[in-house]
């Protein structure tokens, strides 16, 4: 399955949300950490979910991990009503995170839970690109 099979919505992009989504558009997946208890966050926010801080700092993360669980939906809805068959997963970063994102560039059923997986962005033409993964080794 190809990433360009899929739709791309447009982000809605908030002022919590615009650093992030302005990374994606240069192929940089950016996270936040808190300064105070050291705890790395995905999705952008003002408050640290573990400490409730509001000292948050961006950083670049790697752009990869492992999948921690995913499912071939084969019954989209909204934008991805007539997708067909595609793969929602959720992805743990190297970082900590785990982000939900669809698994691309594959076949699906050479899937595996902790299979390595790398970031790929998919340009939505609305100020930010979507992150998707496929499989570290491309041969998959």
């Amino acid at each position: 399955m190809s990433d360009r099979e899929l739709p791309t919505p447009a982000p809605d992009i908030q002022p919590e949300t615009a650093a992030f989504w302005a990374a994606t558009l240069d192929g940089t997946l950016l996270l936040q950490r808190c300064s105070d208890c050291g705890q790395a966050l995905y999705y952008p926010r003002y408050l640290c979910a573990d400490c409730h801080s509001t000292n948050l700092i961006n950083f670049v993360a790697t752009g990869r991990g492992a999948i921690y669980s995913y499912t071939i939906t084969t019954r989209g809805i909204l934008e991805y009503a007539d997708a067909g068959s595609y793969v929602l997963a959720m992805v743990e970063l190297d970082e900590g995170p785990k982000m939900i994102t669809n698994i691309v560039d594959c076949d699906p059923a050479n899937l595996a839970i902790g299979q390595r997986v790398e970031v790929v962005f998919c340009d939505t033409g609305g100020g930010g690109a979507l992150p998707r993964f496929r499989p570290a080794d491309p041969g998959l």
